[in-house]
């Protein structure tokens, strides 16, 4: 492993360190440029895999929450009445 190499695993394993201290969901991936990702030939750090995320740039990363992986529990939706139903209104004192 070169130094270049070296230094970036220990900031990764900084930042995924950092995540797991200060949030309630643990670290899923790291995410980075593509190009990164060639360049490394890495496919997991610390157990985590690598994602190539294009909206990254190069010389950079993100660590992926668990909470951003969570689907949504609920899905928003409109109701609508095919009845009206009458409603008896009292004026407030």
């Amino acid at each position: 492993m070169s130094s270049s190499e070296a230094k970036n695993l220990e900031r990764i394993s900084k930042a995924i360190d950092h995540h797991d201290a200060t949030c309630e969901y643990p670290a899923v991936a790291v995410a980075m440029n593509p190009f990164e990702v060639e360049r490394l030939g890495w496919d997991s750090i610390r157990g985590l895999p690598i994602h190539g995320d294009p909206e990254i740039g190069t010389g950079a990363f993100r660590i992926v929450c668990a909470r951003e992986e969570r689907e949504p529990e609920e899905e928003p939706v409109e109701a609508v009445a095919e009845q009206t139903v009458p409603v008896e209104v009292t004026p407030a004192r």
